[in-house]
């Protein structure tokens, strides 16, 4: 059996903060906020894989009100649902994620960002697509209020 799964998250800009996305500091004047690292692309990811499996969101496996989340790393949060879909008897098939932001310019990443997914999923790179577009200057991510990203997840029951 094949499934699949979607996932969106947004975060705000704001100051004092890294910017990192998919597991890459992105060097930016500002960064996410947020009550972990803010990683908007990877928590969609994480958002896909459990939806996918349906077995809820990342509010619920790693609610912001849990003091153990503070500032943590979110690819180390991604290895945690990596490892609950295999506890499932699940396994990741392939995935795809798109960054959406006005600035900064992700393409420069992308590479090193499509090998940290694929390590923190223990995948091949032809498995892994990242992608990046912006709004033509249009809502909240076309005024660089902040960053979204969607992600989409194809997972196989083992």
């Amino acid at each position: 059996m094949i499934r699949v799964g979607q996932g969106f998250d947004v975060h705000a800009f704001a100051p004092g903060r890294t910017l990192k996305l998919c597991g890459v500091i992105i060097p930016y004047e500002l960064g996410l906020l947020g009550h972990s690292d803010a990683d908007v692309a990877t928590h969609a990811l994480m958002d896909a894989l459990l939806g996918a499996a349906a077995l809820g969101d990342i509010g619920k496996l790693f609610p912001d009100t849990d003091q153990k989340y503070e500032g943590a790393d979110s690819t180390t949060l991604l290895k945690e649902v990596v490892a609950l879909l295999h506890e499932n008897n699940y396994k990741i098939v392939n995935f795809d994620i798109t960054i959406i932001a006005q600035e900064p310019k992700i393409s420069p990443y992308v590479g090193s960002m499509r090998a940290i997914m694929a390590s923190c999923c223990g995948l091949s790179l032809d498995r892994v697509s990242v992608k990046a577009t912006t709004t033509e200057r249009l809502g909240f991510t076309g005024r660089k209020e902040g960053i979204a990203a969607l992600a989409c997840a194809l997972i196989e029951k083992i």
